[in-house]
């Protein structure tokens, strides 16, 4: 078989892939402790990141971050163009060395004496699908088995097509196929060495809704196999949809959590309530009511009212409103998006103010 001059922006791990040995439950880790970083890694400890930092000469890319990542767990990493999203993650594989700081990477201290058997363990998939255009998906399978050192690679390959369900276009050339199974092909290939951790890097980047639904129907798989995953992406909704928890960077680190925890933590807690009419008299009502601690209005009969409890405030508020004569479409708590925590967190353009 023969190859092309060289793949597109590929980055390769080099080093013969090894399975697995971390716990494999498909359970979505929601007893996970929030805390930024473990004082020392554990069993269920996929990744621990202590205060790593990382510059080029005088520029910084990302400075003294911390956190930790669970096995099983999909974790993603949000931040503006220039954060370091993607240093960090070059950094976590081996691919490019701290400048200070420290990690654990599928239980292996991050230092170059050991990358090699970090790179064993993980696999890396760039924005960038990096394939050989000229061969079949499955010519490209064979040969970056061949770089992952698998011998007799048959099955493995049959269980990564069968996984990015890719089986029928498996003797398709990779430059006919359309940027979305593209996308799956380059999926397919990190999973040929069964990695503990996979690292994601925009991998729906440049994807239309349909190509992008299926990339995220494949990272619900993996996540019901057990694998690791650390998810780098621009998409909002997108890390909502998937994401145990999600870290916000801005070089350096905002906030980790769940994000419901992250909106409890940044947004007061608040009823919305819309009238078919416009109230005669908000004020009076609303301040009659011992529940509510304030109130504004963003448009005719609709009403967004601060609260300690919703629980406690919403039949008082409904009571309220009857006892007035107000004909009521809707009361509900206000639901706060990822994007409105990302907003209240990143107030800058980092690329642009670099020098």
């Amino acid at each position: 078989m023969k190859l092309p001059n060289h793949p597109a922006d590929f980055e390769a791990g080099d080093g013969t892939p090894l399975k697995s040995n971390a716990p494999r439950s498909g359970a979505r880790t929601d007893a996970i402790d929030d805390s930024p970083v473990l004082a020392g890694t554990t069993d269920q400890t996929a990744l621990v990141v202590k205060e790593l930092t990382k510059r080029f000469g005088e520029r910084t890319a990302f400075s003294d971050v911390s956190f930790q990542v669970a096995y099983g767990e999909v974790f993603g990493f949000l931040g503006p163009n220039g954060a370091g999203k993607t240093t960090t993650v070059r950094t976590l594989g081996t691919l490019i060395a701290a400048t200070s700081g420290a990690a654990t990477v599928a239980g292996i201290p991050l230092n170059a004496e050991n990358g090699a058997d970090i790179r064993k363990r993980i696999s890396i998939m760039p924005e960038s699908p990096g394939l050989y255009w000229r061969l079949t998906v499955t010519e490209n399978l064979e040969y970056f088995a061949g770089l992952y050192g698998l011998r007799q690679a048959g099955p493995r390959i049959q269980d990564a097509l069968e996984a990015v369900n890719l089986v029928d276009r498996a003797d398709d050339l990779c430059g006919a196929l359309s940027k979305g199974l593209r996308q799956r092909v380059a999926l397919a290939r990190t999973l040929l060495s069964e990695p503990t951790i996979l690292f994601l890097d925009e991998p729906t980047s440049g994807l239309d809704p349909v190509a992008a639904l299926e990339v995220h129907h494949l990272i619900d798989e993996l996540r019901r196999r057990g694998v690791t995953i650390f998810l780098t992406t621009h998409r909002l909704e997108e890390a909502e949809k998937l994401c145990d928890r999600v870290a916000i960077l801005n070089t350096t680190l905002r906030t980790v959590g769940r994000p419901q925890d992250l909106r409890a933590q940044l947004f007061a807690s608040a009823l919305v309530v819309k009238t078919l009419a416009p109230l005669h008299d908000p004020d009076q009502l609303f301040s009659s009511i011992p529940a509510v601690q304030g109130w504004h209005s963003d448009a005719p009969g609709s009403y967004e009212l601060s609260v300690s409890d919703p629980r406690v405030a919403a039949p008082e508020v409904t009571r309220g409103l009857v006892s007035a004569g107000a004909d009521v479409l809707s009361i509900g708590e206000a639901q706060h998006s990822l994007e409105e925590v990302y907003l209240e967190l990143i107030d800058e353009d980092v690329e642009a103010s670099r020098r």
